[in-house]
């Protein structure tokens, strides 16, 4: 099995800061994503989640639709961009005047 704590750095770096923290004698973990000081994302993991690769992946991707979301990029093109693909990663929040409000999306080889 691949390292969890890289699968995670490697979806969110280098476009935020990681920081992973143990919160619990029973192996959770505080995720927190920040960008130019500011705290983009934070969740706990769960060592259940953490463990399995799936809900890892899913986790990852909730993650980062949430972020896109914030960011404003349309919810419908992202979920489109995700079923499309198994392993994006946002790449930049949406220009302005971007035709449509489209994601700039790219897949991650």
């Amino acid at each position: 099995m691949d390292n969890p704590f890289q699968i995670i750095t490697d979806a969110f770096a280098p476009q935020y800061q990681v920081n992973l923290s143990i919160q619990g004698l029973d192996g959770s973990i505080m995720l927190t994503l920040s960008n130019a000081g500011r705290v983009v994302a934070k969740r706990m993991i769960s060592t259940e989640q953490r463990n399995d690769p799936q809900r890892l992946k899913r986790l990852v991707q909730s993650i980062q639709f949430g972020i896109a979301i914030e960011q404003g990029h349309s919810a419908m093109a992202i979920l489109e961009a995700m079923t499309d693909s198994d392993n994006l990663k946002l790449l930049a929040p949406p220009r302005k005047g971007r035709p449509g409000g489209q994601p700039h999306l790219a897949a991650r080889i």
